[in-house]
């Protein structure tokens, strides 16, 4: 792993791989933010919207501003675990089964439309995405590293989709929802798109290596006991809400404390703020949590709704 960079290493770093997915990815740089940190952080990020308003764009623009494998499985109700994960085929010549892997073996994978696929197959990711590590016919291989699972879905009353089972969620880090954009960008969109797509000439950026200093960076950002106490309350709040069935796990406290590092680097800071806690409360929890309309797009914006409600009802800290 690459030495952790210094202050002014760590900002030009992160300026440059915002910069350069902010040229494809126009207008919403809240969005961009949340997803550069998942990827400092070291978790996984969902983008659900509706089609056409940039999932798959924003996913392919953070891949390839990084100089590092890059594959994409295009999920469909056929595709296999063995399509993503690989297969052992016996070898006549030498009499023994050799391991062909699958798409999964790369450092950014790019699941698109991940919940077109049976819950078997999205079940296959499980392993690779807790332990970044994938194990065939009880033969464990370990995936490069830095290992990022981007994923698109679509609302669940959309045609022919899966929705994502508990256990599955509650890999991704944080869940990200786009939204339309202002009639200026939607513009600025298209005539960028007039020639050829900006994604044809972009470049990376930073390397493997650069993204597991930062990752570093991420866990050396201070957490002063107050605000772990103030992100602990939050999470504790989830399980003691009536307006909710399921609250936020342990996992989900790790993952909301770990965002709130790496959001506070991007910020440029060396120290996590309570604002950094509740601002990624809404895509760290609401995925997390379990309510009455679980399971569709009206559920979706109530359980946003309790937890807006739970951050606001806190006492912040000073």
């Amino acid at each position: 792993m690459s030495d952790v960079p210094d202050a002014a290493g760590t900002h030009e770093l992160i300026q440059r791989l915002q910069r350069n997915v902010a040229s494809v990815f126009l207008g919403r740089p809240e969005v961009i933010r949340h997803v550069l940190t998942g990827l400092l952080a070291g978790g996984h990020v969902l983008l659900e919207d509706v089609p056409g308003v940039g999932k798959t764009v924003l996913a392919r623009s953070l891949a390839r501003s990084i100089d590092v494998d890059f594959r994409r499985v295009q999920f469909t109700p056929d595709l296999l675990p063995s399509d993503i994960l690989g297969v052992a085929i016996y070898d006549q010549g030498s009499g023994a089964f050799e391991f062909k892997p699958g798409p999964v073996f790369t450092s950014v994978l790019l699941a698109d439309e991940i919940n077109r696929a049976t819950p078997r197959t999205q079940s296959a990711l499980l392993e690779a995405m807790n332990a970044a590590q994938v194990t065939v016919d009880r033969v464990t291989h370990d995936l490069p590293r830095p290992f990022l699972v981007l994923a698109t879905q679509n609302p669940y009353e959309y045609e022919g989709t899966y929705p994502l089972p508990e256990s599955q969620l509650d890999r991704f880090m944080l869940r990200v929802r786009i939204g339309y954009p202002s009639a200026e960008d939607e513009k600025a969109v298209i005539r960028a798109q007039q020639v050829q797509h900006p994604l044809e000439n972009l470049k990376p950026v930073v390397r493997g290596e650069d993204v597991l200093a930062l990752q570093a960076a991420v866990r050396a950002v201070r957490l002063d006991d107050a605000v772990l106490d103030y992100a602990l309350a939050l999470v504790r709040e989830t399980r003691a809400s009536k307006r909710l069935v399921v609250g936020g796990s342990p996992r989900a406290s790790i993952a909301l404390t770990r965002a709130a590092q790496a959001h506070a680097l991007l910020q440029g800071r060396d120290y996590v703020l309570p604002d950094d806690v509740k601002s990624l409360a809404v895509p760290v929890l609401a995925h997390r949590v379990m309510g009455a309309g679980y399971g569709s797009e009206e559920g979706t914006d109530e359980r946003e709704r309790i937890i807006k409600d739970v951050a606001e009802s806190l006492e912040v800290p000073i």
